[in-house]
């Protein structure tokens, strides 16, 4: 008979504790611009959760954030009868085509009036991207821009009335995003989150001061058949 002791595999962490990665602070950012585009949340509280978003670190502390909101679909299946179902689950960060902008040894200008989507890629080494959105028209609440720049410039541009939020990291270069700015900020505007990794290069976003966009959430919450005017405001 072997008598010797092995040491037992430690235990798995708690899902409450694991490290929260990206995938997680997508799903939690989904769930608060719908809550502020369906009046759940006011324009100060959602800043002040979003703001929260990027400081907290596990899974569990993001899922505080939205514990007193509902899981998308969750309302519409209570309004109409049907069992709210389980606890709250992992929600997959929301789908659709993803835009993507590639300079390589060049030059990538995405601006005028031209409808972002919900996802946009911008890849740039040894060139130079310039992601213009203050005549875009924004056809949803939560607009991201994944950024990866090598040896070049990457730069984003928004209305001076939208929620700019992002993160990011730079190995001997720069991710700066300036979500502060002169400009009062509209709490039925979009919210633009760039995510950055920057090699050696730069990667800015900031807003464009004399840029306003109109409101688009309280236009959604009229309904979905109506139209959207975007654009600054002359």
């Amino acid at each position: 008979m072997d008598l010797e002791k092995h040491p037992s595999a430690p235990a798995p962490a708690p899902a409450a504790e694991l490290r929260a990665s990206d995938a997680d602070r997508d799903r939690i950012a989904q769930i608060l611009s719908d809550a502020l585009a369906e009046g759940r949340l006011t324009s100060e509280e959602h800043s002040d959760r979003l703001d929260s978003l990027y400081a907290l670190r596990t899974v569990g502390e993001l899922d505080l954030l939205v514990r007193d909101l509902p899981v998308p679909g969750t309302a519409a299946r209570q309004e109409h009868g049907y069992a709210a179902g389980p606890p709250r689950g992992p929600v997959g960060a929301p789908g659709g085509p993803v835009e993507t902008l590639v300079a390589v040894c060049s030059s990538s200008t995405r601006k005028g009036r031209w409808r972002p989507g919900a996802h946009t890629r911008a890849v740039s080494v040894l060139g130079d991207i310039t992601i213009d959105l203050t005549e875009a028209v924004f056809e949803q609440q939560l607009t991201e821009i994944n950024v990866t720049c090598v040896l070049g410039n990457v730069e984003v541009l928004v209305p001076e009335n939208v929620t700019l939020r992002g993160y990011g990291t730079g190995v001997l270069g720069n991710v700066e995003v300036h979500g502060e700015g002169s400009g009062e900020v509209d709490p039925h505007a979009p919210v633009v989150i760039v995510r950055g990794f920057a090699l050696l290069g730069n990667i800015e976003a900031r807003r464009k001061v004399g840029a306003r966009l109109v409101d688009l959430a309280r236009r959604l919450r009229k309904g979905a058949g109506e139209g959207v005017s975007g654009g600054p405001a002359r």
